[in-house]
């Protein structure tokens, strides 16, 4: 289990680093809070950082459920998957976000399978414990 909690730990800290770099943009490109227009590239890091939030919504239950019900190693490398994703989703969308296909599907196949193989987990725990 301390894979999925290393993991787990990894992912809040992303979310942080995300949260610490829209800061960052916000100086540079000269957007003052509250805005989150006004500058192309400021608007790009802020959605990383949303989009990262809204992942980590489903990301968080979806590890703790399948390392339960299934594996924790195999719950860690998922959750691994989904963060070296998450790294190249934040790099490529802020370049240019047509192509931020790879990181995508790097961040949502696992978190897919994490959350979906909990709901499974639990299922037939249910009905066949």
């Amino acid at each position: 289990m301390a894979y999925v909690d290393i993991v787990t730990a990894l992912a809040v800290l992303q979310f942080i680093v995300f949260g610490f770099k829209v800061g960052a943009a916000r100086t540079r490109y000269g957007v003052k809070a509250p805005a989150i227009t006004g500058n192309e590239i400021f608007e790009r890091i802020f959605r990383v950082q949303q989009n990262t939030l809204e992942q980590l919504i489903a990301f968080l239950p979806g590890i703790y459920l399948f390392s339960h019900y299934f594996s924790p190693r195999v719950a860690a490398a998922l959750g691994a998957i989904y963060l070296v994703g998450r790294e190249i989703y934040a790099y490529t969308y802020v370049k240019d976000p047509g192509k931020r296909d790879v990181g995508f599907g790097m961040t949502f196949l696992p978190l897919v399978i994490l959350v979906v193989g909990g709901l499974i987990g639990a299922v037939r725990a249910l009905f066949f414990a």
